[in-house]
């Protein structure tokens, strides 16, 4: 049998584009629904200027306040020296630096250049090794930017080379913007499994253009190790112009259950919790599977199981 890890981002990725910020209380609550489910690994916070993001605000604190429990990873999102420093004061076992494949929107996100970027993830990922944390790094809008347009191949391998010289845990490619085809996604993944063999590869893909789980597909049959998601499908990048969630979690697993691919995590508890989080926010989720079940369903008790064509 396949196995794929599920990374689930929905408390930072997902929360921090939400109109509805969730208190601390809902955050942990979260958090803790997502765990019992059978994720191991989880976004929880990026510890970025709060006057930019006021949904992570709380990142600190959130943080410091969630249980330990054993093999389950907290992941928190940084992008400088301070936010590292942030991020292991609170107690985070792992560590994800974003450099954005494009230099407008580099400028734009973290307002450097993606050189500038790259020179402090050697510096972060020598500091998160010295202290103990893992260390991986996420290569954004590797498929597309909505500044600058088409992203060439080739320069995302080499910026995927010139990150690895600082021996990541795990290198991701992000289609933050939702632009990518899984023909695009085959040949990148396949590039950089032949490239860079040692490095385990993470997918992460949005689905402004409906194309994200076709996407993730792509990933895997091309040698991702993990795949990133969002329970529900919410949130999005508040500084890429309609740019919508990533791809919903419990969609993504109902994918995987049917083609044989473990993950660990139950599809059931997923569903449940993507029916909370809509009532914390107010609004339907984007994802599919919570509104239509998932298959085969039991049979309705003391009718005839009827279908239309």
């Amino acid at each position: 049998m396949q196995h794929v890890e599920l990374v689930e981002v929905g408390p930072r990725d997902g929360l921090q584009n939400e109109s509805v910020s969730l208190d601390l209380a809902a955050k942990r609550e979260l958090i803790r629904r997502l765990v019992a489910a059978g994720i191991r690994r989880l976004e929880v916070a990026s510890f970025v200027n709060p006057k930019k993001v006021p949904q992570m605000a709380d990142a600190d604190e959130l943080v410091r306040s969630l249980p330990k429990v054993e093999g389950v990873t907290y992941v928190g999102l940084v992008l400088n020296r301070r936010g590292l420093e942030r991020a292991i004061e609170s107690g985070c076992q792992e560590i994800g630096m974003v450099i954005v494949a494009s230099d407008t929107f580099n400028r734009r996100n973290q307002g450097v250049s993606t050189a500038e970027s790259l020179a402090a993830w050697h510096e972060i990922a020598a500091a998160a090794r010295q202290a103990g944390v893992r260390a991986q790094v996420t290569l954004s809008a590797a498929f597309g930017c909505p500044f600058e347009g088409e992203v060439p191949e080739a320069r995302v391998v080499e910026l995927a080379l010139q990150a690895a010289t600082s021996a990541p845990a795990e290198i991701a490619l992000a289609d933050t913007v939702g632009v990518a085809v899984p023909s695009q996604v085959d040949s990148l993944f396949r590039t950089l499994r032949e490239r860079l063999p040692q490095v385990p590869l993470r997918g992460h893909f949005h689905n402004t253009r409906n194309t994200g789980l076709a996407n993730a597909y792509a990933a895997l049959q091309a040698g991702a190790s993990a795949l990133d998601a969002s329970i529900g499908g919410i949130g999005g990048c508040p500084f890429a112009p309609a740019a919508t969630g990533n791809i919903p979690s419990e969609d993504l697993l109902y994918m995987l259950e049917r083609m044989n691919v473990h993950t660990g995590v139950s599809l059931e508890a997923m569903l449940e919790t993507s029916r909370w989080i809509e009532a914390r926010l107010g609004r339907s989720v984007p994802g599919m599977l919570v509104k239509s079940g998932g298959f085969p369903r039991p049979a309705a008790r003391g009718s005839a199981n009827r279908g239309n064509a």
